[in-house]
This record gives structure tokens, sequence and C-alpha cells, in this order.
């Protein structure tokens, strides 16, 4: 799957992770005060290297992220989908 900078954003703005610009923009989740989940994307626009490695750096599978992608899962279906995978307590 091929993902572009601004569908990272909306990954990032959809399940409300927090987020920062350094050298990349940075993205976690957080969940009753712990940073669970960590990733990360260059802050060039288009498409973006390491694709591979951000679903499993933020807990999903190919099919959860490119749900996440097309905006069709919701920050409530996440945290279920991290509490299933044991991510969450």
């Amino acid at each position: 799957m091929t993902i572009k900078a601004h569908q990272f954003d909306h990954i990032v703005q959809k399940l409300q992770l927090q987020s920062r610009s350094s050298d990349h923009r940075l993205a976690w989740f957080e969940y009753e005060g712990k940073k669970v989940i960590r990733t990360r994307r260059s802050n060039k626009s288009g498409d973006l290297p390491f694709q591979k490695s951000m679903p499993k750096q933020l807990g999903l599978s190919p099919d959860e992220f490119r749900k996440a992608a097309a905006c069709k899962l919701s920050r409530d279906e996440y945290i279920e989908i991290l509490r299933r995978k044991g991510y969450l307590e």
C-alpha cells in the first residue's frame, strides 16, 4: 500500500495521536497518560518511505491500516484493536 503524507496526517488526526515535528514528523498514541504506540514520517510531501513498517508501529494489520488511511477507523475501534492485541490492559 502506498500512503501519502497527507493520509498519514489524517490518521494522526482521526486516531487523536499526539505529534510534533523535528527532523521527522513524530506521532504517538497516549492512553491513560502512557505512551503506547509510536511512529514517524518524513517531513517531505508525496509518497512516504518506510510504509511497510507503519502498520506494525501503529499496532495494526495491513488491512486495519488501509481502513485507517481511508478514514474508516475510529479512535474507539483503534483502542479496541490495541486492547485485543495486548498493547492496552
